[in-house]
């Protein structure tokens, strides 16, 4: 199986390029600013004995994710799988303290950059353009339920808008063999969090978790891998809670 991982270079991303390396898979190890940290992932993923490639491309641009799959095309083979993981917050914040370029910036990389990279796929993997079928992942977020009010709720509904992408891309090409699903994670132990401007978020909201913790990457990781399989292979347009109960 040949893999596109969008922003493996870190947290879930990377998680899920090493896990498939050990299952069996040809990895791309998509980045946009830390080539170093996307080359130690090809590395271990190369490790595991399998191909691996890192490719710089910012999903939020068209172009830039048409070189990204054929990138893929000519160095790896045609794509049979895709990990929409690239995602972005900004400061944590209340509505009313938010601008446009935050907007657009946030849903151009959690909502149409996955549209992108879908289209792409679906182009190769769709066997009505002649290929053989395929698996779309897409990492959501429990926010998309909870709103992340007084925090970040264009990240939220940016989550949101991928979800129902999910659900309408699922059906638009099952019978073309192409399985659509998402996962959703909960409160993860990444670096996003610093983005947001508390590093330490996890750990405050964990008290507000049934499992009282924070989860690990690599259990979303296993939770991605598994809708890849084919032990999900009747299972199209579901969300996969990886949220410790919340």
């Amino acid at each position: 199986m040949i893999l596109i991982v969008t922003g493996a270079s870190r947290g879930i991303g990377r998680a899920t390029a090493l896990l498939a390396a050990e299952r069996g898979c040809d990895v791309c190890v998509n980045y946009v600013r830390d080539r170093a940290a996307a080359d130690a992932v090809v590395t271990a993923v190369e490790s595991a004995g399998r191909r691996a490639i890192a490719v710089r491309a910012d999903v939020g641009s068209e172009h830039e994710v048409v070189d990204l799959f054929s990138e893929v095309d000519a160095r790896l083979g045609r794509v049979d799988a895709l990990v929409n993981n690239a995602g972005i917050l900004d400061r944590q914040t209340r509505l009313e303290a938010m601008t446009a370029a935050r907007l657009e910036r946030v849903f151009a990389v959690n909502a149409i950059g996955p549209f992108l990279c879908a289209r792409e796929a679906v182009r190769r993997m769709s066997t009505k353009h002649g290929g053989r079928g395929g698996a779309i992942v897409n990492v959501s977020s429990a926010a998309s339920r909870i709103g992340s009010a007084g925090e970040y709720i264009d990240y939220a509904a940016s989550k949101g808008a991928l979800e129902t992408m999910t659900i309408g891309l699922a059906r638009e090409v099952a019978e073309e063999g192409i399985r659509v699903n998402a996962v959703r994670a909960g409160h993860i132990y990444t670096e996003i969090h610093a983005s947001g401007g508390e590093p330490n978020r996890v750990d405050r909201l964990s008290p507000t978790i049934p499992m009282k913790r924070g989860g690990d990457p690599a259990e979303v990781a296993r939770a991605i891998l598994w809708l890849l399989s084919d032990e999900a292979s009747y299972v199209t347009g579901t969300f996969l809670d990886v949220t410790g109960g919340r």
